[in-house]
Formats: C-alpha cells, sequence, structure tokens
C-alpha cells in the first residue's frame, strides 16, 4: 500500500494545480438540469438475484445389532482390560453408521457388585468403554437382567455411561422427571426418537418408590410415551426386549405388539431377547405408511454353545428424508435401503478368543477352530449360510453396505 502512494505523488500534484488555476478563473460549475429543471438521480445498480438453492435431501444410516450377552468365562477372558479386540471385525461397519445400536444384555455396574455371569450378571465398566470405542452410540439397557444386582448397579451403570460422551441410554431412568423427557437424536437434519421396553425383570423387583427405573411393555403407558413423542421426532425408533428364547419364529405376543406399534406410527422396531435371529418384516401401519419389524437380532456375542445363538445378525437400513417442495407437500422420510449381515459367534478351546466376525468374513479355518469343532464338526458353514437365508430370505447381504 505504501509503494502503490509513492508512486501516484507526482501526477496528484501536477492535477492539483491545474485545478487551482481553473478554479480561479472560471465560476463554479453547476450540475446539468432536466428539462423540468431538476437534477436527475443517478441510476443504482440492482445487484443481480442470488439463487437460493432448493432443500436438499438427507440420508442416514442405521445398524443394529443384538445381545451382548457376557458369561463369566468372557469377563475372564479380558481380565487384561481388551475387550475391544472381540469387536474388532465388526468395527468397520460399526464405525461408519450415523446410529449404531446395541443390547447391552448385562448391567455394566462394575468392581463394586462383583463380576457375574448366569443367572445374575454383571459385568466390567471396561466393557462399556469399549463398546463406545468400536462405534456403537445408542445402547439398549431395558432387558430381563437388568435388576439382577438390585438398584445401586442400576445407577451405577448409568453413571458409567454419564462418563462416556455421545452414549444415548434406552430403557434404565434416573427419576421420573427423566423418563418424562424425550429421547431425541438429531443427525444430518433428520431428528429421531428412541423408546424402549422389556417385558419383565426375571421377578428381580423394581423398587416401589422408583417405578421409573425401567421401562416395562405396558401398553396403556407405551401409548401415551409413544403418542407424546411422535410429533417432536422424523423417525420413531422403538426398541422391544420381548418374545420367546430359541424361536427362530416370533409369537403371537410378538406379532399383537409389532400391530399395536404400528397403530401408533412407530417407523422401526429393534427386537431382541430370544438369542436367535426371527424374520424381518416390513407391515403397513393404518395410515399407509410402512414399519420396519426386526423381531430378533439373536446374539451379538455370548457363550452359550446352541448352534442358533452362534449365529445373529446385524440389520442396516438407510432413510432419505425428501423435503417439502420437491414433490411433496411435507417433509417425508422414506427407507432407501436394508438388509440383514449374519453374523457368528466365534471362540476357541478353553472358552478363549471370544470375537464376532460377520459371516461373509468368517472362513473355514476360523471354523475349524471353533470350540463346537474341537471333537467333531457339529458347527459347519451349511448351517450358518443355511439358516440365515431360510430366516432372513433375500434380505441377507454377504459384504458390507458402506
Amino acid at each position: 500500500m505504501l509503494l502503490k502512494m509513492r508512486r501516484y505523488k507526482q501526477p496528484f500534484l501536477l492535477l492539483l494545480i491545474l485545478l487551482l488555476f481553473s478554479c480561479a478563473t472560471r465560476p463554479a460549475m453547476m450540475e446539468p438540469e432536466d428539462a423540468a429543471g431538476k437534477t436527475p438521480i443517478p441510476a443504482i445498480e440492482v445487484p443481480p438475484e442470488i439463487d437460493v438453492p432448493p432443500p436438499r435431501e438427507e440420508y442416514l444410516t442405521i445398524i443394529a445389532v443384538g445381545d451382548n450377552l457376557y458369561h463369566d468365562v468372557m469377563i475372564r477372558s479380558g481380565e487384561d482390560g481388551d475387550y475391544e479386540a472381540a469387536y474388532s471385525e465388526i468395527k468397520a461397519l460399526v464405525e461408519k453408521a450415523d446410529i449404531a445400536f446395541i443390547n447391552q444384555e448385562t448391567l455394566l455396574g462394575g468392581a463394586a457388585f462383583g463380576f457375574s455371569g448366569y443367572p445374575q450378571f454383571n459385568s466390567p465398566q471396561t466393557l462399556g468403554r469399549a463398546l463406545s470405542a468400536t462405534g456403537f452410540n445408542v445402547v439398549n439397557h431395558a432387558t430381563n437382567h437388568i435388576m439382577d444386582k438390585g438398584e445401586a448397579a442400576v445407577f451405577a451403570t448409568m453413571d458409567l455411561w454419564d462418563t462416556i460422551p455421545h452414549i444415548t441410554v434406552l430403557g434404565i431412568h434416573r427419576s421420573e422427571n427423566e423418563r418424562g423427557l424425550p429421547t431425541l437424536v438429531r443427525k444430518n437434519n433428520i431428528t429421531l426418537g428412541f423408546l424402549s421396553y422389556t417385558y419383565g425383570t426375571n421377578s428381580m423387583p423394581i423398587p416401589r418408590d422408583k417405578p421409573y427405573l425401567v421401562s416395562l411393555i405396558d401398553t396403556e403407558i407405551m401409548a401415551k410415551e409413544i403418542d407424546a413423542l411422535r410429533p417432536l421426532c422424523d423417525f420413531l425408533v422403538v426398541s422391544m426386549h420381548w418374545g420367546e428364547e430359541y424361536h427362530h419364529e416370533y409369537s403371537k405376543g410378538q406379532s399383537g405388539l409389532a400391530a399395536f406399534l404400528a397403530e401408533h406410527r412407530v417407523d422401526l422396531v429393534i427386537g431382541h431377547h430370544p438369542h436367535v435371529i426371527q424374520p424381518i418384516e416390513y407391515i403397513t401401519r393404518p395410515d399407509g405408511e410402512p414399519m420396519l419389524c426386526v423381531y430378533s437380532l439373536g446374539n451379538l456375542l455370548s457363550a452359550q454353545s446352541q448352534n442358533a445363538t452362534l449365529l445373529g445378525a446385524m440389520v442396516y437400513i438407510r432413510i432419505k428424508k425428501i423435503p417439502a417442495g420437491d414433490g411433496e407437500a411435507a417433509e417425508t422420510i422414506v427407507f432407501t435401503d436394508m438388509a440383514a449381515i449374519p453374523l457368528v459367534t466365534h471362540y476357541e478351546k478353553g472358552y478363549t478368543g471370544f470375537k464376532v466376525y460377520p459371516l461373509y468374513a468368517y472362513s473355514v479355518e476360523l471354523l475349524e477352530k471353533h470350540w463346537k469343532n474341537q471333537d467333531k464338526n457339529e458347527l459347519t458353514m451349511d448351517y450358518l449360510n443355511g439358516t440365515a437365508a431360510r430366516i432372513f430370505g433375500d434380505r441377507e447381504i454377504r459384504q458390507s453396505p458402506f
């Protein structure tokens, strides 16, 4: 700037001298007048109109897995604190999703309550941190095992999650007021609402003075909570701990509750508890819109040994938000993709090496090392592939959808 001013110093002085001499010999110049004797107003340049881009479509991906059921042998397998290794083979799928749901079947009360497996479970809190590190961000605790160690362990579990950012906890609450607050998550300009319920707590009592502690399946209460949340979100997800254990077919009770949820305009039902996979169906709601019902995702990871309990699933869902004006009178949400990714629980002799694999990445060499095959071939690829195909049909995929 300084160099520029010096460059034009001499021409400026010459111009000033000329103007002074001219002003001394001629009268002051006047603005020319138009025919009416008025001074014209100079034209104002109007800036071009700014094009406002139309509202764009938004996409969101959801993955969900079933029961993370930690038996005592699994707790011992991670005594060095490394539970992340058990989920390393699915981490790439989990962390790419916008919403990653898991049913944490067992309490995460920590050492103060004693680590234990069946029948009254309590798991290390390092497990919760491992799930967060894997990429899970929505965790359900409304299960039949939530009261296994009493109310203090439930509060300790909530205390743990309070220390881990970006985790949404479902199904347990510190107070009546907290239960009444809507659980909303906003991603990609889409607002999701979440609710969660369990059929019971294995006859372990919920404190009479804290009925809000665990959300139980009660259609009267559910109707009020769902109807209150529905207007606040674009997409409504309800987690259901329901059904009969070890049955691939969903029960009449599940079917009836699914119809009830459809009547109340739920968009997605994520089911768990049977410990085996069950079908996935679209149900047409009374308003004509689809509700996706995932009846059971089976086990994510456990030490159960029945063949059926070693085959779980991850459901992958992609939704799109269509803005108003794009052929629509109001914003709408549509399903654009859905698939089931079968999962295999792997562990070896001596109950070691617990790890969950996508079936498409599970090898014959790994299968030969499986605990089920240490003496004879009890678990085969034909069984795993055949069962997945029978339950999911053409919804099974064999590679990452991302």
